[in-house]
C-alpha cells in the first residue's frame, strides 16, 4: 500500500488470519454461533481487544464488547461487525469489519489520542441465521427487539437440545434482560461488499446509504397427481409445468425492476414438489421468494404483478395458484445521512475514492440503527464471492477501510 496510512496492515493481516486458523477442519472457515468453534474465536478476539488496552465485557445481548473510555462520558462511538460465520464460507464476512474497528482503537493509542466520547467495538451475536434459525440475535437483542418468542426456540448442539435463551446464556449474556441502549451516538460498520461494483468500478470505497427491506413472499400451486406414463400430454394439469413458468415470469418482472431507479432484486430460493416421483405428475408445488428494495413502493408493485402473473398462469395452466402471501416484510433501513457525510469526507481526505450504494444484504447496522445514527462503508470482494469458501478481500482495502473509520471516528468525536 502506498499510502501512508495511521492503521497498520501487518496487524489487520495477521488477525484475520488466526481467526481464519480457528475453523472446523473439513468445512473452512466455518465457526457458527453457538458452537465450541465460535467460543474459540470469541476468546481470540477478547484476548487482542485486551491486548490493545480495551476493557472487556459480555453485555446482556450476548455481543462481546471493548470499551476504550473518553474523556468527558458524552456518550459512545461505536464501531464493529461479527464473527460468526455461515457454514463453509466466512473468511472476511463480519470477520473484516470487527479487526479494522479494533485496529482504529490500536491507531488512537499509538497516536496517543485520547476521544471524548467512551470508543466501543463490538462483536455482535449470530449475526449470520444461527442454528436456531434466526439472525442478527445480538444486535437486535442490544436495541431492545429481539421478540420474546424466539428465546423458546429449540436447536441441537453437542451437548444437547437447548433453547435459544440457554444458548444466550452459554455465551456469556443474560436473555432475561433486554433493554435498549441510550448511551450510542454513532455507529459504523465495514464489511466486504459480497458483489463486484467496486472491484469493477476501481472504487476504493462504497458509502452504504440505506439496507435493503427483505421481504419473502409464498405461492402454492395445486394441479393434480397422474399416471406418468398413461396421462396424455394435452390432459394433465402439472403444478411443477405451472410453476415453472412462474419462476420464469418472476425473473422477468424482478429484471425489469431492476432497471428503475430504486434497487430492487428477488429470487425463488425455495422450492419443493409433491409427490416427487420419476412416474406421477406433480400435483403441488410450493415456493417462496426472496424479495429485496430499498422503497416500499416498489415493493408493493413487485407483489402486485406476481399476482398477476398467478391469476395469468392458473388460467392457462388449468392449475389451482394461490395469492401471493407475505410471510416476512423487513422494512428497508435508512442509514444516516449526517454519518454517510462524515464517511465520504473521511475517504477523500485520505485520497480513496468512494461512490454511494445500497447494501442487499441484511447487516447488523440496520438494527443498531433504531438507537442511533448509523452507517457503513463497504470494501471491495474478489469476483463477488461471500458464503462461499472462495470469499476473498485484499487486505490493502481492509486497511484502507480501516483508515476512513478512523478519520471518521476523529470527526465524530468533534461533532
Amino acid at each position: 500500500m502506498s499510502r501512508n496510512l495511521t492503521v497498520r496492515a501487518d496487524r489487520i493481516a495477521s488477525d484475520i488470519d488466526a481467526l481464519a486458523a480457528i475453523t472446523e477442519p473439513d468445512r473452512p472457515w466455518t465457526r457458527r454461533a453457538f458452537t465450541p468453534m465460535f467460543l474459540k474465536g470469541r476468546a481470540y478476539v477478547e484476548k487482542i481487544f485486551r491486548e490493545a488496552g480495551l476493557e472487556t465485557h459480555i453485555d446482556a445481548a450476548g455481543n462481546l464488547i471493548g470499551r476504550r473510555k473518553g474523556r468527558s462520558g458524552t456518550g459512545t462511538i461505536m464501531l464493529g461487525s461479527h464473527t460468526d460465520t455461515v457454514p463453509n464460507g466466512g473468511r472476511f464476512d463480519g470477520i473484516a469489519g470487527v479487526i479494522a474497528a479494533l485496529e482504529v482503537a490500536r491507531a488512537l493509542a499509538d497516536a496517543g489520542i485520547e476521544l471524548e466520547h467512551d470508543l466501543e467495538i463490538v462483536d455482535f451475536l449470530a449475526e449470520e441465521v444461527s442454528i436456531f434459525g434466526v439472525s442478527c440475535i445480538g444486535s437486535r437483542g442490544m436495541t431492545g427487539v429481539r421478540p420474546d418468542e424466539w428465546l423458546d426456540r429449540q436447536a441441537d448442539t453437542e451437548a444437547g437440545r437447548i433453547d435459544l435463551a440457554e444458548g444466550i446464556r452459554s455465551v456469556g449474556g443474560d436473555p432475561s434482560s433486554q433493554v435498549a441502549r441510550t448511551d450510542i451516538k454513532a455507529f459504523l460498520e465495514l464489511h466486504i461488499e459480497q458483489g463486484t461494483i467496486l472491484e469493477k468500478g476501481k472504487i476504493d470505497i462504497g458509502i452504504v446509504g440505506a439496507i435493503s427491506g427483505i421481504t419473502r413472499v409464498e405461492i402454492l400451486v395445486e394441479g393434480r397427481a397422474d399416471h406418468a406414463g398413461t396421462t396424455p400430454m394435452g390432459s394433465r394439469y402439472d403444478a411443477l409445468a405451472a410453476a415453472s413458468c412462474l419462476v420464469l415470469g418472476i425473473e422477468r418482472i424482478a429484471t425489469e425492476l431492476s432497471h428503475g431507479a430504486s434497487y430492487f432484486a428477488a429470487t425463488v430460493g425455495e422450492f419443493s414438489m409433491e409427490p416427487n416421483a420419476a412416474n406421477v405428475v406433480p400435483s403441488h408445488v410450493r415456493m417462496l421468494i426472496d424479495a429485496r428494495c430499498v422503497d416500499p413502493k416498489v415493493m408493493d408493485d413487485f407483489v402486485i404483478a406476481v399476482s398477476t402473473l398467478t391469476k395469468q398462469t392458473a388460467a392457462k395452466r388449468s392449475v389451482t395458484i394461490s395469492e401471493p402471501r407475505r410471510v416476512s416484510n423487513n422494512p428497508p433501513t435508512p442509514m444516516s445521512g449526517k454519518v454517510t457525510e462524515i464517511l465520504a469526507a473521511s475517504a477523500a481526505r485520505i485520497g480513496a475514492t468512494s461512490r454511494p450504494m445500497v447494501s442487499g444484504a441484511g447487516h447488523d447496522a440496520a438494527f443498531v440503527a433504531k438507537v442511533a445514527p448509523a452507517a457503513m462503508i463497504f470494501i471491495a470482494s474478489k469476483d463477488g464471492r461471500s458464503h462461499a469458501a472462495e470469499e476473498w478481500s485484499e487486505n490493502d482495502d481492509i486497511t484502507l477501510g480501516a483508515a476512513v473509520l478512523y478519520e471518521a471516528v476523529l470527526e465524530l468525536d468533534k461533532t
